[in-house]
Protein backbone atom coordinates (compact mmCIF):
# COMPACT_ATOMS: atom_id res chain seq x y z
CA UNK A 1 0.00 0.00 0.00
CA UNK A 2 1.81 3.26 -1.13
CA UNK A 3 1.58 6.36 0.43
CA UNK A 4 0.92 10.10 -0.55
CA UNK A 5 3.84 11.80 -1.75
CA UNK A 6 3.97 13.85 1.99
CA UNK A 7 4.33 17.74 2.18
CA UNK A 8 4.41 18.22 -1.22
CA UNK A 9 0.45 18.89 -1.59
CA UNK A 10 1.03 22.56 0.54
CA UNK A 11 3.27 25.38 1.08
CA UNK A 12 5.54 24.76 3.84
CA UNK A 13 4.15 28.33 5.48
CA UNK A 14 0.61 26.65 5.58
CA UNK A 15 2.01 23.43 6.97
CA UNK A 16 3.23 25.13 9.68
CA UNK A 17 0.22 27.34 10.48
CA UNK A 18 -1.38 24.09 10.38
CA UNK A 19 0.57 22.89 12.77
CA UNK A 20 0.64 25.86 15.18
CA UNK A 21 -3.52 25.70 15.12
CA UNK A 22 -3.41 22.14 15.48
CA UNK A 23 -1.19 22.38 19.04
CA UNK A 24 -2.80 25.39 20.16
CA UNK A 25 -6.40 24.41 19.66
CA UNK A 26 -6.05 20.58 21.14
CA UNK A 27 -4.09 21.64 24.21
CA UNK A 28 -7.02 23.37 25.25
CA UNK A 29 -10.09 20.96 24.40
CA UNK A 30 -9.69 18.88 27.36
CA UNK A 31 -10.21 21.54 29.63
CA UNK A 32 -13.36 22.33 27.72
CA UNK A 33 -14.36 18.85 27.40
CA UNK A 34 -14.27 18.72 31.50
CA UNK A 35 -16.44 21.38 32.23
CA UNK A 36 -18.84 20.26 29.15
CA UNK A 37 -19.62 17.50 30.21
CA UNK A 38 -20.57 18.28 34.19
CA UNK A 39 -23.89 18.90 33.07
CA UNK A 40 -24.41 17.58 29.07
CA UNK A 41 -24.02 13.95 28.71
CA UNK A 42 -20.73 12.67 26.94
CA UNK A 43 -22.29 11.57 23.36
CA UNK A 44 -25.04 13.87 23.35
CA UNK A 45 -23.01 17.10 23.46
CA UNK A 46 -20.03 15.50 21.60
CA UNK A 47 -22.49 14.52 18.78
CA UNK A 48 -24.08 17.69 18.50
CA UNK A 49 -20.66 19.22 18.45
CA UNK A 50 -19.64 17.11 15.45
CA UNK A 51 -23.04 17.55 13.55
CA UNK A 52 -23.14 21.07 13.84
CA UNK A 53 -19.20 21.66 12.84
CA UNK A 54 -19.63 19.38 10.10
CA UNK A 55 -22.62 21.00 8.53
CA UNK A 56 -21.32 24.21 9.45
CA UNK A 57 -18.39 22.99 6.87
CA UNK A 58 -19.86 20.93 4.52
CA UNK A 59 -21.70 24.34 3.50
CA UNK A 60 -18.64 26.17 2.98
CA UNK A 61 -16.99 23.34 1.37
CA UNK A 62 -19.98 23.24 -1.12
CA UNK A 63 -19.73 26.65 -1.93
CA UNK A 64 -15.85 26.92 -2.48
CA UNK A 65 -16.65 23.65 -4.61
CA UNK A 66 -19.92 23.67 -6.36
CA UNK A 67 -19.13 21.04 -9.13
CA UNK A 68 -18.10 18.14 -6.69
CA UNK A 69 -20.49 15.56 -5.03
CA UNK A 70 -20.16 13.11 -2.07
CA UNK A 71 -19.44 9.01 -3.80
CA UNK A 72 -21.20 6.36 -1.97
CA UNK A 73 -17.61 5.46 -1.79
CA UNK A 74 -16.37 8.53 0.25
CA UNK A 75 -19.20 8.33 2.50
CA UNK A 76 -18.45 4.98 3.31
CA UNK A 77 -14.71 6.02 4.26
CA UNK A 78 -16.06 8.76 5.91
CA UNK A 79 -18.34 6.39 8.33
CA UNK A 80 -15.35 3.73 9.12
CA UNK A 81 -13.11 7.02 9.68
CA UNK A 82 -15.69 8.93 11.56
CA UNK A 83 -16.65 5.89 13.47
CA UNK A 84 -13.11 5.14 14.58
CA UNK A 85 -11.57 8.97 15.18
CA UNK A 86 -14.77 10.50 16.03
CA UNK A 87 -16.88 8.64 17.28
CA UNK A 88 -14.81 5.79 19.14
CA UNK A 89 -11.66 7.94 19.54
CA UNK A 90 -12.91 11.70 20.17
CA UNK A 91 -16.19 10.45 21.83
CA UNK A 92 -14.59 7.65 24.04
CA UNK A 93 -11.97 10.59 25.75
CA UNK A 94 -15.53 12.53 26.17
CA UNK A 95 -16.39 9.60 28.08
CA UNK A 96 -13.84 8.79 29.95
CA UNK A 97 -13.62 12.40 31.32
CA UNK A 98 -16.25 11.68 33.30
CA UNK A 99 -14.30 9.44 35.39
CA UNK A 100 -10.85 11.16 35.04
CA UNK A 101 -9.35 14.25 35.29
CA UNK A 102 -9.17 16.19 31.82
CA UNK A 103 -5.06 16.59 32.59
CA UNK A 104 -4.90 12.27 32.82
CA UNK A 105 -6.97 12.02 29.94
CA UNK A 106 -4.31 14.50 27.96
CA UNK A 107 -1.26 12.24 28.92
CA UNK A 108 -3.25 8.94 28.21
CA UNK A 109 -3.88 10.30 24.57
CA UNK A 110 -0.05 10.91 24.29
CA UNK A 111 0.21 7.16 23.46
CA UNK A 112 -1.54 7.74 20.50
CA UNK A 113 2.03 8.24 18.22
CA UNK A 114 3.37 4.76 18.98
CA UNK A 115 0.33 3.61 18.24
CA UNK A 116 0.38 5.55 14.61
CA UNK A 117 4.02 4.41 14.38
CA UNK A 118 3.50 0.80 14.76
CA UNK A 119 0.36 0.33 13.03
CA UNK A 120 1.43 2.17 9.92
CA UNK A 121 4.43 -0.07 9.96
CA UNK A 122 2.48 -3.36 10.37
CA UNK A 123 -0.85 -2.82 9.37
CA UNK A 124 -0.83 -0.50 6.83
CA UNK A 125 2.56 -0.74 5.17
CA UNK A 126 4.11 2.19 5.51
CA UNK A 127 7.82 2.63 5.98
CA UNK A 128 9.67 1.31 8.69
CA UNK A 129 9.79 3.66 11.35
CA UNK A 130 13.86 5.30 11.50
CA UNK A 131 16.04 4.15 14.54
CA UNK A 132 16.03 8.00 15.80
CA UNK A 133 12.00 8.23 15.16
CA UNK A 134 11.49 5.19 17.08
CA UNK A 135 14.03 6.72 20.19
CA UNK A 136 11.93 9.69 19.47
CA UNK A 137 8.39 7.62 19.91
CA UNK A 138 9.87 5.91 23.07
CA UNK A 139 11.51 8.77 24.70
CA UNK A 140 7.78 10.92 24.22
CA UNK A 141 6.21 7.59 25.88
CA UNK A 142 8.62 7.58 29.06
CA UNK A 143 8.10 11.49 29.22
CA UNK A 144 4.28 11.04 29.43
CA UNK A 145 4.85 8.07 31.95
CA UNK A 146 6.93 10.43 34.17
CA UNK A 147 4.42 12.73 33.94
CA UNK A 148 1.28 10.52 35.08
CA UNK A 149 3.69 9.07 38.08
CA UNK A 150 4.57 12.78 39.00
CA UNK A 151 0.87 14.21 38.56
CA UNK A 152 -0.06 10.75 40.63
CA UNK A 153 1.54 12.36 43.36
CA UNK A 154 0.00 15.74 43.35
CA UNK A 155 -3.15 14.69 44.26
CA UNK A 156 -6.61 15.85 42.54
CA UNK A 157 -9.06 13.37 40.59
CA UNK A 158 -8.32 10.12 41.07
CA UNK A 159 -7.00 7.22 38.74
CA UNK A 160 -9.96 5.21 37.98
CA UNK A 161 -9.57 2.40 35.81
CA UNK A 162 -12.75 2.21 34.10
CA UNK A 163 -11.40 5.76 33.09
CA UNK A 164 -8.42 5.00 32.68
CA UNK A 165 -9.01 1.74 29.83
CA UNK A 166 -11.47 3.65 27.85
CA UNK A 167 -9.45 6.71 27.22
CA UNK A 168 -6.25 4.29 26.08
CA UNK A 169 -8.44 2.43 24.00
CA UNK A 170 -10.04 5.61 22.51
CA UNK A 171 -6.17 6.10 21.18
CA UNK A 172 -5.60 2.66 19.89
CA UNK A 173 -9.15 3.96 17.85
CA UNK A 174 -7.66 7.27 17.18
CA UNK A 175 -4.40 6.12 15.18
CA UNK A 176 -6.11 3.53 13.47
CA UNK A 177 -8.97 5.60 11.92
CA UNK A 178 -6.53 8.31 11.52
CA UNK A 179 -4.48 6.17 9.21
CA UNK A 180 -7.16 4.65 7.63
CA UNK A 181 -8.28 8.15 6.41
CA UNK A 182 -4.72 8.53 5.26
CA UNK A 183 -5.15 5.72 2.90
CA UNK A 184 -9.42 5.70 1.99
CA UNK A 185 -10.87 7.03 -1.12
CA UNK A 186 -11.61 10.45 0.06
CA UNK A 187 -13.63 14.05 -2.16
CA UNK A 188 -10.13 15.79 -3.26
CA UNK A 189 -11.59 18.85 -1.35
CA UNK A 190 -10.04 18.47 1.92
CA UNK A 191 -12.53 20.71 3.59
CA UNK A 192 -15.33 18.10 2.22
CA UNK A 193 -14.08 14.98 3.47
CA UNK A 194 -13.35 16.18 7.02
CA UNK A 195 -16.96 17.46 6.68
CA UNK A 196 -18.29 13.95 5.85
CA UNK A 197 -16.26 12.57 8.03
CA UNK A 198 -17.49 14.85 11.50
CA UNK A 199 -21.53 14.07 10.08
CA UNK A 200 -20.75 10.44 9.85
CA UNK A 201 -19.11 10.58 13.19
CA UNK A 202 -21.38 12.88 15.11
CA UNK A 203 -24.56 10.98 14.12
CA UNK A 204 -22.78 7.70 15.18
CA UNK A 205 -22.25 9.53 18.39
CA UNK A 206 -25.48 10.89 18.74
CA UNK A 207 -27.22 7.80 17.99
CA UNK A 208 -25.04 6.48 20.35
CA UNK A 209 -26.27 8.66 23.01
CA UNK A 210 -30.13 7.15 22.65
CA UNK A 211 -28.70 3.55 23.33
CA UNK A 212 -26.38 4.06 26.47
CA UNK A 213 -29.50 6.12 27.87
CA UNK A 214 -28.37 9.80 28.15
CA UNK A 215 -31.57 11.08 27.03
CA UNK A 216 -33.49 9.66 29.79
CA UNK A 217 -31.36 11.37 32.64
CA UNK A 218 -30.74 14.95 30.55
CA UNK A 219 -32.46 17.77 32.05
CA UNK A 220 -31.95 20.73 29.98
CA UNK A 221 -32.72 23.25 32.83
CA UNK A 222 -29.87 21.76 35.27
CA UNK A 223 -27.00 22.56 32.01
CA UNK A 224 -24.97 25.49 32.82
CA UNK A 225 -23.67 28.66 30.88
CA UNK A 226 -20.18 26.82 31.22
CA UNK A 227 -21.20 23.99 29.76
CA UNK A 228 -22.72 25.62 26.67
CA UNK A 229 -20.02 27.75 26.68
CA UNK A 230 -17.37 25.27 26.75
CA UNK A 231 -19.71 23.18 23.97
CA UNK A 232 -19.48 26.41 21.69
CA UNK A 233 -15.59 26.70 21.85
CA UNK A 234 -15.09 23.00 21.02
CA UNK A 235 -17.47 23.24 17.65
CA UNK A 236 -15.69 26.33 16.63
CA UNK A 237 -11.69 25.74 17.95
CA UNK A 238 -11.72 21.90 19.23
CA UNK A 239 -13.61 21.19 15.51
CA UNK A 240 -13.20 23.50 12.96
CA UNK A 241 -9.89 24.78 14.09
CA UNK A 242 -7.92 21.36 15.35
CA UNK A 243 -9.55 18.73 13.58
CA UNK A 244 -9.30 20.42 10.26
CA UNK A 245 -5.90 20.87 10.79
CA UNK A 246 -5.49 17.47 12.39
CA UNK A 247 -7.18 15.86 9.15
CA UNK A 248 -5.25 17.87 5.72
CA UNK A 249 -1.91 16.86 7.63
CA UNK A 250 -2.73 13.29 7.70
CA UNK A 251 -3.18 13.35 4.30
CA UNK A 252 0.14 15.58 3.30
CA UNK A 253 2.60 14.86 6.05
CA UNK A 254 4.11 11.29 7.82
CA UNK A 255 2.00 10.24 10.27
CA UNK A 256 4.59 10.36 13.37
CA UNK A 257 4.98 14.07 12.50
CA UNK A 258 1.69 15.05 12.86
CA UNK A 259 1.15 12.54 15.87
CA UNK A 260 3.55 15.09 17.52
CA UNK A 261 0.18 16.53 18.83
CA UNK A 262 -0.18 13.80 21.18
CA UNK A 263 3.40 15.32 23.18
CA UNK A 264 2.34 19.07 23.05
CA UNK A 265 -1.38 18.77 24.40
CA UNK A 266 -0.09 17.03 27.98
CA UNK A 267 2.20 20.11 28.47
CA UNK A 268 -0.57 22.49 27.41
CA UNK A 269 -3.11 20.56 29.62
CA UNK A 270 -0.77 20.30 33.06
CA UNK A 271 -0.49 24.30 32.10
CA UNK A 272 -4.22 24.73 31.87
CA UNK A 273 -4.69 22.62 34.68
CA UNK A 274 -2.63 24.94 36.97
CA UNK A 275 -3.78 28.23 35.18
CA UNK A 276 -7.28 27.59 35.50
CA UNK A 277 -8.13 24.54 37.46
CA UNK A 278 -5.44 25.37 40.42
CA UNK A 279 -3.62 22.26 40.02
CA UNK A 280 0.06 22.52 41.48
CA UNK A 281 3.19 22.39 39.08
CA UNK A 282 6.18 20.91 40.24
CA UNK A 283 10.02 20.57 38.94
CA UNK A 284 9.28 17.06 38.33
CA UNK A 285 6.75 17.69 35.78
CA UNK A 286 8.65 20.92 34.03
CA UNK A 287 11.06 17.91 33.51
CA UNK A 288 9.09 15.07 32.32
CA UNK A 289 7.71 18.17 29.96
CA UNK A 290 10.94 19.21 28.83
CA UNK A 291 11.44 15.33 27.92
CA UNK A 292 8.25 15.59 25.89
CA UNK A 293 9.21 18.27 23.96
CA UNK A 294 12.90 17.04 23.13
CA UNK A 295 10.88 14.05 21.94
CA UNK A 296 9.09 15.91 19.39
CA UNK A 297 11.72 17.67 18.20
CA UNK A 298 13.38 14.39 17.19
CA UNK A 299 10.41 12.93 15.82
CA UNK A 300 10.15 16.13 13.30
CA UNK A 301 13.53 16.70 12.54
CA UNK A 302 14.62 13.27 11.99
CA UNK A 303 11.45 11.35 10.84
CA UNK A 304 12.30 10.19 6.20
CA UNK A 305 11.08 12.05 3.95
CA UNK A 306 8.93 9.54 1.56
Amino acid sequence: MSEVNPEKRLPNWLIVLMFAGLYTTWSTTYLAIYYMVKTIPPYLSSGLRFLVAGAILYGFARIKNKNERISLKHWKSALITGGLVIWLGNGSVVWGEKYISSSLAALLIATVPLWIVLLNWLLFGGGKPGVIEMVGVVLGFLGVALLIVFTRHIGGEGYNLKGIVIVLAASISWATGSLYSRYSQTPSSPLLSVAAQMLAGGALMFLASFFVGEWATFELSKVSMVSVLSWAYLVVFGSLVGFVCYMTLMKVCRPSKVATYAYVTPVGAVFLGWLIAGDTITYHTLIAGGIIILAVLMIISFAPKE
